[in-house]
Parts: structure tokens; C-alpha cells; sequence
């Protein structure tokens, strides 16, 4: 079945950049939730550092477990997710995307960025306009940010060499369909032509 018609959309003049969960835990291959992602982690500092240089806002995310009661279906469901503890290096932002002071980590602890956080909020306080999402995995934290960015009401723009998944074919399904009917899926270097210029973005 063929999908359906869509209108494609360019970021506005205040776009904000998600990068999901780019922190040890799934950036670095020896952990039980990683991947190999060295070429995910440097599309996102390319992006970064486009967005930076603009003075666009920049939100990060991870996610930490600080008592037992929460997300327990969700932990029974996938062990791994215990390595997520507070204070540990495994919930750190990787080094290699640093935030900076004014960049907030928001902390989560289901799929959505979105779910049971302020992000929305802070969102509308920086007056954006649109969304450029980013991060790890694919499949999971990125979809799911992504979907519930489009049912906030704002256009979302996903560069795929920019999100990663450990499973290959997850990867590419979950593009495929994300570009079908919730965003403009497209590659880091279209995204960045399309950013507004630097006086336009103050």
C-alpha cells in the first residue's frame, strides 16, 4: 500500500534542537543499552554547532531512575535500563556534546521527551516554532519524542545520519515511517542549509 500524500515543511525561525538520550549509556558500545554510534555522535555536534552559532535553543535529555517506583513496567520490561542510576557516568551527556551553561538536561524516564516532563514548557518560553530531533535509538526515545513533538502542534524536521538504533532494520523502518506521516526526515546537511541565519535566529 502506498503512503500517504504529505506536505513537506521547512524549520521556521525558531527552530529548537532535542538531541535524545545522547549520553554513555547508548553512545558507548560496552554498555548493555549501546551501540556503536561514533558517526551519530559527530552528525550531532555538527548540528550543535550550527545551532549554537545561530543562538538557536538547544535541550538535552537523559534519563535517570532515582527510587524504585518509577517506570517499573517499563524496567521489568528491559533490565538493562537499570544501569541508569543517578550520578552515574552512564547518564552523563557524552563528552564529545557537551552542553554548555544554559543548556538544559532534561531528565525522563519513559520514551518521550515529552512524557511526564517540562519540556513542553520550556519549549513555549523560548518561543519556538519548530523541532529538530535527534538522538538515540530510533526506534524508541527518538519516535517517541517525535510523535508527541507533532501532537504538540509543531513541525519536526529528523536528519537520519543524526539518530542511530541498535538494530539496523528498526533503524530504517522507523525513518521510513516517521517521514510518512509525523516529519521531514532528510540528512544533517540539508537541515543545517535550512536553518535561519544568524540575525534572523536572535
Amino acid at each position: 500500500m502506498a503512503d500517504l500524500e504529505r506536505q513537506s515543511a521547512q524549520p521556521g525561525q525558531r527552530p529548537a534542537l532535542v538531541l535524545v538520550d545522547m549520553i554513555n549509556a547508548f553512545t558507548d558500545p560496552a554498555s548493555p543499552l549501546g551501540s556503536k554510534a561514533d558517526e551519530v555522535v559527530a552528525a550531532n555536534a555538527r548540528l550543535l554547532a550550527a545551532f549554537r552559532e545561530r543562538g538557536l535553543p538547544v535541550f538535552f535529555t537523559t534519563v535517570i531512575y532515582r527510587s524504585d517506583d518509577q517506570a517499573t513496567v517499563f524496567r521489568r520490561r528491559l533490565p538493562a535500563l537499570e544501569v541508569l542510576k543517578p550520578c552515574s557516568d552512564a547518564v552523563a551527556v557524552d563528552k564529545r556534546l557537551a552542553p554548555r551553561a544554559g543548556e538544559a538536561v532534561i531528565e525522563k524516564r519513559h520514551a518521550s521527551s515529552f512524557f511526564d516532563t517540562d519540556l513542553a514548557q520550556r519549549l513555549k518560553a523560548a518561543g519556538v516554532d519548530s523541532l529538530v530531533i535527534t538522538g538515540l535509538t530510533t526506534s524508541g526515545c527518538v519516535r517517541a519524542t517525535v510523535v508527541d513533538g507533532l501532537q504538540h502542534d509543531y513541525p519536526v524536521f529528523v536528519p537520519a545520519d543524526a539518530v542511530g538504533d541498535r538494530n539496523p532494520d528498526a533503524h530504517a523502518a522507523n525513518l521510513h515511517d516517521m517521514h510518512a506521516k509525523y516529519a521531514d526526515v532528510s540528512d544533517t546537511q540539508t537541515i543545517i542549509a535550512a536553518l535561519p541565519p544568524q540575525e534572523a535566529a536572535g
